[in-house]
């Protein structure tokens, strides 16, 4: 249950790439890691966000810095644009990280920003709206103004408050690509069978392992258990739901694949600190 490493291609810098996707393909890419850090806009899309063992919807204005070979990926909900997803992605490279420059007193603060990434960072909606003009002109800048310009970006990026951790702990695996494709079938797995009973034994066959294997192989790999990680997945279902639909909380709880209310209520208030009604409440007052 191993990412895939993505090669990142070589750019005319040594320091940074960027990139604009609007290609299906480029967007839905498999699990996987690189090193350089790599900071993602995303002004239109939606779906599913992996990072490192953290799983969660994803809406237009979405904004995440993602450290050095912290595995990741955007699933995006094919259902709900006609129109493909799009992302402003910036490479930082190793010289850049690296560089003695960035040491220098002056960068202390995008020092710590990306030291802080190795857990994934998410930016408030706010902080991302902030920055939308200066994220969608760096693809158009020549060399100079566009380093100037994401300079700026991440200074602004290192004095915000408004941002939350996506793993608690630094997350790390054994980084092997020859299993780069297990953590991807489970991935599918869950998105198929998610309102069905699922057990250990299911998810095991289909990993070629037995239950007692898969079980300790998923808590050592994703640092916690594969039930966890399906209950948090199920809760991002149901937020979808609340966010788009006026459907009953008790629909909900039944259509993302829960079978006990109490239980789902349990789950909702232990993910997202709060009740479904209030959850759905606050989304529509923010917007």
């Amino acid at each position: 249950m191993k990412p895939n490493y993505k090669p990142i291609p070589a750019d005319e810098s040594n320091l940074f790439n960027v990139v604009f996707q609007e290609n299906q393909k480029e967007f839905d890419y498999p699990w996987h890691y690189h090193p350089e850090c790599e900071l993602i806009y995303i002004p239109r899309g939606q779906g599913l966000r992996y990072v490192g063992n953290s799983v969660e919807n994803f809406f237009n204005e979405d904004l995440v810095l993602v450290g050095s070979n912290l595995p990741h990926c955007w699933i995006n909900d094919p259902d709900h644009y006609k129109q493909s997803p799009n992302a402003i992605v910036v490479y930082l490279k190793k010289d850049f990280i690296e560089s003695m420059w960035l040491q220098s007193h002056e960068f202390k603060s995008i020092q710590n920003l990306i030291e802080l990434s190795n857990k994934g960072i998410k930016f408030s909606q706010d902080v991302a709206l902030g920055l939308k003009h200066k994220c969608m002109e760096l693809p158009r800048l020549a060399p100079l103004p566009k380093f100037i310009l994401l300079m700026q970006i991440l200074q602004e990026l290192s004095e915000a408050v408004d941002y939350r951790l996506l793993c608690e702990q630094s997350f790390s695996c054994d980084l092997d690509p020859g299993n780069s494709e297990r953590i991807n079938i489970i991935y599918k797995y869950i998105e198929k069978h998610y309102r069905e009973k699922i057990s250990l034994a299911d998810v095991a066959e289909e990993m070629y392992m037995s239950p007692e294997y898969f079980s300790r192989f998923f808590s050592r790999t994703m640092k916690k258990s594969f039930f966890e990680f399906l209950n948090e997945y199920k809760i991002s279902k149901s937020c979808k739901l609340l966010i788009e639909t006026d459907k009953a909380i008790s629909e909900i709880c039944y259509e993302s694949g829960f079978e006990s209310i109490p239980f789902f209520y349990r789950q909702f208030k232990r993910f997202k600190s709060c009740q479904p009604r209030q959850y759905r409440l606050n989304y529509h007052r923010a917007s």
